[in-house]
């Protein structure tokens, strides 16, 4: 694989008849050194098998095929899809998968090899790595996002996801890449991020309903990171609407706890942990 130019990157999506489509994050990597060092930082064992999400016009692929590992893609576009079909006919350990893998039953893998559709990372997290025995991950996202994951003491990166991607995962190493390296040429700033599932996720997030509840509960409450932690969960309740419980309810359960009612934003990803399993025992007894 050599460096595609736009122009030529651009007569390929022509030919195909492609409109890279910003709903489903379409921004195709053109740089061959940029694939090479997430081929690099993967450190892939023999018998790891890989998940390639939103592999466009194939320019990890082409270097994934080349280890001998068995790959699963996932490619949603159609178009693509008879693409890369065609590329990569007599790769046998390749499975391309013409489905939308938010809505996929996935097989089983061990790490994860993306340039991550943008506009649905978040999802895309949620389905991949917030449960038991997560994979590894090497990934392309917003540059803006891999700060949140990996600034977890600091007020203006301290967000949803900074706790719900730290209560399964663990950030290893990101670095930054610049936007001009894809086609189009999206209006945000790239990382490249490695992470490993934590070693130790609480039990309580191994439970389906549970880890429902938490991710609700973390999406209910940071919205008021500026707020005490009395008045975010009483917002979180109304929220849910569950009305069975008055303010001074509240008051009496953190006073019952080791916490104090301090900002929702000087807690620690552990600590909020907590506090959802008290919330949800708090709720349904």
């Amino acid at each position: 694989m050599n460096n595609m130019n736009k122009k030529e990157t651009q007569l390929i999506l022509n030919q195909l008849g492609v409109r890279p489509n910003k709903k489903l994050g379409q921004n195709f990597l053109l740089n061959k050194s940029i694939v090479l060092k997430v081929i690099s930082e993967s450190n892939i064992l023999d018998d790891e098998v890989i998940l390639e999400i939103g592999p466009g016009l194939g320019a990890l692929t082409e270097e994934l095929v080349k280890l001998r590992n068995k790959i699963y893609s996932f490619e949603i576009d159609s178009k693509l899809f008879q693409y890369l079909a065609d590329k990569f006919t007599e790769n046998e350990n390749l499975e391309l998968i013409n489905k939308d893998i938010l809505k996929a039953e996935i097989p089983p893998h061990d790490i994860v090899i993306s340039n991550i559709p943008y506009s649905i990372t978040g999802p895309i997290f949620e389905k991949v790595f917030y449960k038991e025995r997560s994979p590894r991950g090497v990934l392309i996202i917003e540059n803006s996002l891999a700060e949140r994951i990996f600034s977890k003491n600091t007020y203006r990166t301290f967000s949803r996801i900074t706790v719900s991607f730290n209560a399964f995962m663990e950030p290893i190493k990101k670095h930054k890449i610049s936007r001009f390296n894809f086609i189009p040429t999206p209006k945000i700033e790239l990382a490249l991020v490695l992470v490993k599932p934590r070693e130790n996720i609480d039990q309580f997030l191994l439970v389906e309903r549970q880890r429902r509840f938490f991710l609700r509960f973390v999406a209910g409450i940071m919205p008021y990171k500026n707020k005490n932690l009395v008045n975010a969960v009483n917002l979180f309740l109304k929220q849910e609407e569950i009305k069975d419980f008055l303010k001074a309810d509240i008051h009496d359960l953190i006073k019952n706890t080791k916490f104090s009612n301090q900002k929702i934003a000087q807690f620690e990803v552990d600590e909020i942990i907590e506090l959802s399993k008290s919330i949800y025992a708090f709720i349904y007894g």
